[in-house]
């Protein structure tokens, strides 16, 4: 443990870093919601935070190497901060949607900032046990901070200082518990075309994966509003099928390790589509069936990216786990821009429970082509198959935290 110990401050500041924006998320919908901001505007902000997201995790590098991880750190906090302010002095749908923006450049620069600086001061003897420390915090970080909307509520100006008070705080950890400023990291090779070719199912299942994953975070909140939940079990609906993602997945990537890695992500995804539709004909709008079943859901959709990523990595080389985990990223980013305008767009034409018919409507897309591939392509013998890793999307840099020993190949978990 006393070689973990340096690392604390920085696992304090992801966990603040990871709250604060899971709550953002969340209250950006209730209280767009609540002025009057139609679905598909809220789903267009969902659509903004990925594509910025997506251009943060392309130039970080650049900025880190220009400036260092201090600097880079202190600026993004400082401009995502002072943004959570300017979202409650400026109601408007296009000041929201552009700082939703730059919210997902400056997040998806500090949790590679983060990852960057955590990879670099962790040994090889203490990667699983980090790994393990940093998916506890993210669960419980980001769980935790959504019940922070019902105490202050999501109206008036406390609860967005209450946010931008925890990026600050973020600031604190990382200036005074590390006095290094490590090397900044090489940048990520990015080689879409080489990965496709190595798992197009791999591929297709992070897209799939971030279109209704993207949905679900974003409009969620706005599915349970609209069906008469009050704002504690709005928050609660959100939270419970994220903490089902993160108990079930695990079971599911110890029986994908002996079985057809593509069997179970069939399995997988036919449970996330019968979940969602059970979630429009079933669930009405009593709170507790929405609560069970979305449970179920987010116990099968969320662990579908480990799943999909980890087929893929199946098929690569023993060198290329990161090359193949941040193009996969990537891949997830592309659909998750195009996931939450998709979806609030069906929602706004169709009623709330829409949502879901849209995502097992993607499922369903899904579940052809891993037929189809199972059909034609043999499965990866066991004796190729590397362990199950549950790989978060918090930016490229998690794959080399990932990686197994220090080197490029498969990840042990």
């Amino acid at each position: 443990m006393s070689s973990v110990r340096p690392l604390i401050p920085l696992l304090i500041a992801a966990g603040i870093l990871l709250g604060g924006n899971g709550l953002q998320g969340t209250l950006i919908a209730l209280r767009g919601a609540s002025e009057g901001f139609s679905s598909s505007t809220i789903g267009f902000m969902g659509t903004a935070y990925f594509a910025g997201f997506l251009l943060g995790c392309v130039f970080i590098t650049r900025i880190l190497k220009a400036v260092g991880h201090v600097r880079s750190f202190s600026a993004l906090a400082a401009i995502a901060s002072a943004g959570t302010l300017l979202l409650v002095l400026v109601i408007d749908p296009v000041m929201w949607s552009a700082v939703r923006f730059a919210s997902g450049f400056c997040f998806a620069g500090l949790f590679t900032i983060m990852e960057s600086w955590l990879n670099s001061g962790v040994s090889n003897h203490d990667r699983a046990r980090v790994l393990a420390l940093y998916r506890i915090i993210d669960i419980g970080s980001v769980t935790g901070a959504q019940f922070l909307i019902p105490v202050f509520g999501p109206d008036g100006f406390a609860i967005f200082a209450i946010m931008s008070i925890l990026i600050t705080l973020s600031l604190v950890p990382v200036s005074l518990g590390d006095r290094s400023n490590p090397t900044p990291p090489e940048s990520v090779k990015l080689d879409l075309a080489r990965v496709w070719r190595i798992s197009p199912l791999g591929c297709i299942g992070c897209i799939a994966v971030g279109v209704t994953n993207s949905s679900f975070r974003t409009l969620s909140p706005v599915y349970a509003e609209q069906i008469g939940m009050n704002v504690t079990d709005v928050v609660t609906f959100v939270s419970v099928g994220i903490i089902g993602g993160a108990i079930i997945q695990y079971p599911l990537g110890y029986l994908s390790d002996i079985w057809d890695r593509r069997m179970v992500l069939l399995l997988t995804t036919i449970g996330a589509l019968a979940s969602a539709l059970a979630l429009v004909f079933f669930a009405g709008s009593d709170a507790l069936t929405n609560f069970v079943i979305v449970f179920v859901f987010g116990s099968f959709a969320m662990p579908l990216f480990s799943l999909s990523a980890a087929h893929a990595n199946d098929r690569a080389g023993k060198d290329e786990f990161v090359l193949v985990n941040a193009a996969l990223m990537l891949f997830y980013s592309f659909g998750a821009i195009g996931g939450p305008i998709s979806a609030s767009w069906v929602m706004q034409n169709f009623g709330p429970h829409s949502l879901f018919i849209f995502s097992a409507l993607v499922y369903a897309v899904l579940i052809f082509i891993i037929l189809y591939r199972m059909l034609v392509r043999s499965a990866v013998p066991a004796s190729k198959r590397g362990r199950f890793i549950a790989l978060l999307r918090t930016s490229p840099i998690f794959a080399r935290l990932a990686r197994r020993n220090g080197g490029g190949d498969k990840p042990a978990d």
